[in-house]
């Protein structure tokens, strides 16, 4: 396999070293296709100083209606793909990235939800509209003994700053590292900026799904934003419990 830096420059690393957010289980959604990609994904990753992935598969109803089943059959391909090229400085395992629909619903009343360690659940909105009763599902998935995390709500076009705030006293926020770049466009990195400002980001995520992601946030890493960033956010983003 090969480098995507330039050998003769030492890479600027991200401020986490465990990544909670990636679509790099091959073949089970719209990230890595197959686990030929997965390790050039995660050779890049390692090279941004990402040294653990917690894979984050979609389970979505309707286009990834994912299960612990096919993601454990993912893990397995990749695992076996990782031991035949003798990768290290780099672990993989799962949990998932769950769409707030009628599928989560009925995974959640049958307790088959898949979690980070200590029940934390990640969790994502539509991206048209807040799901209906939103405020009233965190009380209930509390209640249950989840941790749940919305996942890039810097993304949702719905949410305005004051709304953001009023939900971030009941749930934890995930942000990309693409967001942050500037890869989704001004007005989300302007988003981003802002839940920064007011201390609304609480877990980061790079979101891969391919090299183009891994190159935007190495490219990122270059720039005086990302020195702005990283003196905010250090002290905040709780990634580390999960090392």
């Amino acid at each position: 396999m090969f480098s995507i830096f330039n050998k003769h420059r030492e890479p600027i690393k991200l401020w986490f070293s465990t990544d909670i957010h990636a679509h790099i289980l091959p073949g089970i959604d719209d990230g890595s296709p197959d686990p030929e990609t997965s390790l050039q994904l995660l050779e890049g990753m390692r090279d941004l100083g990402i040294t653990k992935v917690i894979a984050s598969p979609h389970i979505t109803e309707n286009t990834f209606e994912n299960n612990a089943e096919t993601i454990d059959a993912a893990q397995a391909a990749l695992d076996s793909a990782m031991a035949d090229a003798g990768m290290t400085g780099i672990t993989v395992s799962h949990h998932a990235e769950n769409r707030v629909d009628s599928l989560f619903m009925r995974n959640f009343k049958a307790g088959n939800l898949l979690t980070l360690p200590g029940k934390v659940l990640l969790i994502e909105n539509s991206f048209v509209q807040e799901p209906w009763g939103l405020e009233q599902l965190i009380y209930d998935l509390q209640v249950a003994g989840y941790t749940p995390v919305m996942a890039h709500p810097e993304r949702f076009h719905y949410y305005t700053p004051q709304r953001l705030r009023e939900l971030h006293r009941k749930v934890d926020f995930q942000v990309n590292m693409l967001s942050l770049a500037g890869y989704y466009g001004k007005n989300i990195r302007k988003r981003a900026e802002e839940m920064m400002e007011m201390h609304l980001i609480d877990y980061l995520g790079t979101d891969t799904h391919n090299m183009t992601h891994v190159e935007a946030i190495r490219d990122y890493l270059g720039t005086k934003n990302a020195v702005k960033d990283r003196e905010i956010l250090a002290p905040l983003i709780k990634n580390s419990r999960f090392d």
